[in-house]
């Protein structure tokens, strides 16, 4: 088993909590690992200007991590997230910042490509379903 860890933090601003389900997928270069649910106790889930860390294990290295996806799903009622960034460590220990600074609305899709501000494979990005 391989080990990624994720943090994921939620921005500073009025109401940028949620207590909504956070879904995440890491796509690698090689493969993607399974949608992980970020869980936390109910008072820890993604509060205003909190880092929420998870180990997401897979059976096999993904390569470079190349994209993040992530998904919110309404828990009790619908609002919004501020996502201020994701960081992933890799097994190697190489660290990837997946910058996304924005709002997500109950039941949307994010796709958030790394910060380093290169060209990635786009035969890659083109093969994934759904992105």
């Amino acid at each position: 088993m391989f080990t990624y860890t994720v943090s994921v933090t939620t921005g500073n601003q009025v109401f940028a909590g949620t207590i909504d389900y956070i879904y995440l997928t890491l796509v690698g270069t090689e493969t993607c690992s399974d949608q992980t649910l970020l869980d936390k106790s109910f008072f820890d889930r993604f509060a205003r200007g909190s880092v929420v860390s998870v180990d997401i294990r897979t059976k096999e290295i993904l390569g470079d991590i190349e994209l993040v996806k992530l998904e919110k799903e309404e828990f009790l009622f619908n609002d919004q997230w501020y996502c201020r960034c994701i960081n992933v460590t890799t097994p190697s220990g190489e660290r990837v910042e997946f910058p996304c600074y924005r709002w997500i609305a109950n039941e949307k899709e994010v796709v958030l490509r790394d910060g380093k501000g290169e060209a990635h494979n786009c035969e890659l990005i083109q093969s994934l379903p759904n992105y």
